[in-house]
């Protein structure tokens, strides 16, 4: 009984999911389907490269994880099924897979496009059939044709040092209004300081319950990175800030 993730932007107010479940279902009746999200964002790639990397290595080996996010459905960017550190995915090569292609050796293939398939839904048409016979038993290789090229990943800053500061940014927004970044507890020590701006936060906290209703706080978030938070809030409205904006752990 195969595993399957669906990570995918198609909503739940039209038809998309179901009849992308319909074919797997169909193609692997036995398999057992998990929703990780269908709200990232419409054509946000970088809220879906950050999901995928936070989850998919949480569920056990074998498990194929469906990631669409394709803006650039039916043009030519390569539509791939890959193997890595013991798990398969399928999806669009635009930088979903990121997280996924570091440090491991990846083994990958150019899916076919079936005969008939709709130019504006590959995930119906070529990602479901593909995942389903992963899920089923299949080989990798029997799906396509070796990827030569380097797969697409997309572009980060990296944390860096401006004097005693460790300048770091938001890399997701979730449904809270929390923000999380790039900065992680083996860069950012315990008595360091954050800062958003020229304001100041303050220490680490634990949890949220350490500060009053309405306060601002900074913590090492259930995904290992440094978050901020607003108690019964949302951060990103009362910082006005998103992904990119900067965050400065100062050290000294």
């Amino acid at each position: 009984m195969g595993l399957i993730t669906l990570l995918t932007d198609f909503g739940t107010a039209d038809s998309y999911v179901a009849e992308l479940k319909a074919v797997l279902l169909s193609a692997a009746s036995d398999a057992v389907l998990v929703d990780v999200t269908h709200s990232v964002t419409p054509g946000d790639i970088r809220a879906a490269a950050y999901l995928l990397g936070r989850v998919w290595h949480r569920f056990p080996a074998g498990t194929v994880h469906v990631a669409i996010v394709d803006p650039g459905v039916g043009t030519d960017r390569a539509a791939l099924a890959l193997e890595a550190h013991g798990h398969y995915f399928v999806g669009p090569d635009n930088g979903l897979f990121t997280f996924v292609l570091r440090d491991t050796e990846v083994q990958i293939v150019s899916l076919l496009t079936p005969d008939g398939s709709s130019a504006t839904f590959h995930g119906r048409d070529v990602f479901a059939p593909a995942a389903a016979a992963l899920a089923a038993g299949a080989a990798l290789v029997s799906l396509g044709e070796p990827f030569a090229d380097m797969p697409s990943r997309l572009v980060y800053a990296e944390p860096h040092y401006e004097g005693k500061s460790l300048v770091g940014q938001v890399v997701y927004v979730d449904r809270f209004g929390t923000l999380v970044t790039n900065l992680t507890p083996e860069l950012v020590p315990p008595y360091a300081v954050i800062e958003v701006e020229g304001l100041q936060i303050g220490a680490l906290t634990r949890t949220f319950g350490d500060v009053p209703t309405g306060g601002l706080l900074a913590y090492l978030g259930s995904g290992g990175q440094i978050e901020l938070a607003v108690r019964d809030g949302s951060a990103a409205r009362r910082l006005g800030m998103g992904v990119g904006g900067r965050v400065r752990a100062r050290l000294g």
